[in-house]
């Protein structure tokens, strides 16, 4: 009886005939293709390109190791949160522009905050001229935290803050803000970024050196233990590092290397990790590679439970979960032909779904040119809900999976991911890593030779380097009036005019106090803001005790 023939038997067959006959006539359109991690496309994959072995690395959703998805029903049961990140000028301006998204649909607050606010400056500082309200909302005291909040219930929705040096602060200005409308703490849900390590590869928005910076996230992840169960203590943050320039694979390393430092820090001060990495989110971008996007978050997700539970010994089943915020691409969109920006980012919102994620915002078509107006944030809006209600992608679950190229991108990408974790490890972790300088550099070469591949047209930009047309600006742009900083810093005034500036002044020595020793600063940092101290306030105690970052010189 003759033995059935292979699938590499009939491959080689199909690629010595039907193949080669059109080849012969119609050649490819290049000799190679590559995802933009650099991983091989192959011209077509069978089951011999899959290593997968079902139970052990894909499993059913819900189920260790998470592949599938966290959630056994996923968008089946509940969509994810629509959460659309937005913040200019004014809390008064920004507050009516909350409103708006709530009205037209959005399911999650996210608040980007102005530089100033950033790097822990009130809009009076001298540094923050030019700046104040300009790439998100000037927030500079309690009561700038309770205008942007006004008439929004903070227990009835969920609140992600964009927010890392100073993520304390503003932590302990939304659980204010809570207390006064009557809110009980407990209920609150959200995240706040905190992710520090990625500020000094990646963003830039770093005030204390990395040990009293680690200190105040782990007081976080303390504080929020025993006060806030529902919140997310900390965001650990891919996107920025993949904006900086890096692969999706990089992206996925490098982010999991500082995961791996958070939990080590939080075990050194003794914390249980089964206590706080329940809480632990992850944020992601979404490029324009459907299927290498959709597979970066299979793998990341898979990578993340067996860390978890391997290296860490977590026993939760929701320690191994990673949960991640996605945003579509910023460094993706172009000032040229901006309504191509539509295109990018339903692409890109569609790999995030495709690949399971908890939370999504979608960029506007016009923050290649300035912060988005009322329009722009509506279509990207009803993107994601098109997706949602009309696609019929989030009808079953993994629907990519089985997929013999997106089970090979999977397994590839989480190998290859592993291999730098392991790298970093050996250099004594992410923390050494980055004072080296080795992760930056990583980020630095990925990012020229992808500038390289566009000038040279091997990577295509559509309207950028190929299919250009002359052109002016025909979309009417949001812009930041420049009176926003006078207005704030009288604002300001007036404030510090009206408090008990004799208990602003007591409570900010027992800051430095607790500072100089060991004890939590969360409870006290909450005191501060309740008697109007100012952020720039608190941070300036801070940085007397702890210092400011000097950032490596990477060349």
């Amino acid at each position: 009886m003759k033995e059935k023939a292979s699938i590499a038997e009939h491959r080689k067959e199909w690629e010595q005939t039907t193949l080669q006959k059109t080849l012969a006539r119609f050649p490819e359109r290049r000799q190679s293709f590559e995802t933009a991690s650099g991983i091989t496309v192959e011209r077509v994959y069978t089951p011999d390109d899959v290593r997968t072995d079902y139970v052990r690395d894909l499993a059913f959703p819900g189920q260790y190791p998470f592949t599938r998805g966290v959630q056994p029903t996923m968008y089946r049961g509940r969509l994810w949160t629509m959460r659309q990140y937005a913040g200019y000028a004014t809390a008064e301006e920004s507050n009516r522009r909350y409103k708006y998204l709530l009205e037209q649909g959005q399911t999650g607050l996210s608040v980007a905050f102005d530089l100033p606010t950033q790097i822990g400056y009130d809009s009076d500082h001298e540094l923050a001229e030019g700046e104040v309200g300009k790439v998100g909302v000037a927030i500079s005291s309690l009561e700038d935290m309770e205008t942007l909040f006004e008439g929004i219930p903070l227990d009835k929705v969920s609140t992600s803050m964009t927010i890392n040096a100073p993520a304390a602060v503003l932590l302990a200005m939304y659980i204010a803000v809570a207390k006064k409308q009557g809110v009980e703490v407990a209920r609150l849900r959200g995240t706040i970024q905190n992710d520090i390590l990625k500020e000094y590869v990646a963003r830039g928005t770093y005030i204390f050196p990395p040990k009293p910076s680690m200190r105040l996230i782990t007081d976080t992840f303390r504080y929020c233990k025993d006060n806030l169960p529902r919140w997310n203590t900390i965001s650990i943050s891919g996107y920025h590092i993949r904006e900086a320039g890096s692969t999706a694979v990089q992206e996925v390393a490098f982010t999991l290397a500082n995961a791996i430092a958070y939990v080590q820090a939080a075990i050194d001060v003794g914390l249980d990790v089964d206590d706080f990495a329940p809480r632990l989110s992850f944020f992601f971008g979404a490029h324009n590679n459907l299927f290498e996007e959709a597979a970066k978050f299979r793998a990341a997700r898979r990578l993340w439970a067996r860390i978890m539970k391997n290296r860490f010994g977590a026993q939760n089943p929701r320690s191994w979960m990673m949960r991640f915020h996605t945003q579509t691409a910023g460094c993706t969109l172009t000032a040229q032909q901006p309504d191509n920006n539509v295109v990018r980012v339903t692409l890109q919102a569609l790999a995030a779904v495709l690949g399971g994620t908890q939370s999504l915002h979608t960029n506007s078509r016009d923050e290649a040119l300035s912060l988005p107006t009322e329009d722009s944030v509506r279509i990207a809006l009803r993107t994601q809900q098109i997706i949602a209600y009309e696609s019929g992608v989030a009808d079953t679950i993994d629907p990519l999976a089985g997929s013999y190229f997106v089970e090979h991108l999977t397994d590839e990408i989480e190998r290859r991911a592993q291999e730098y974790i392991e790298r970093i490890d050996a250099m004594g972790g992410a923390l050494a890593a980055i004072e080296s300088g080795y992760i930056q550099r990583e980020i630095q070469e990925s990012a020229y030779r992808y500038q390289q591949a566009v000038d040279r047209k091997e990577q295509i930009v559509v309207g950028v380097n190929e299919f250009t047309v002359a052109e002016t600006t025909p979309l009417r742009l949001l812009k930041v009036d420049p009176a926003v900083r006078e207005r704030q810093m009288a604002r300001l005034a007036a404030l510090k005019q009206r408090r008990n500036n004799e208990k602003v002044q007591s409570l900010l020595r027992q800051l430095e106090q607790a500072a100089e020793g060991d004890e939590n600063l969360l409870p006290v940092i909450l005191e501060c803001v309740e008697s109007y101290a100012t952020l720039g306030e608190i941070c300036g105690v801070l940085r007397r005790v702890f210092g400011e970052y000097k950032p490596t010189v990477i060349l």
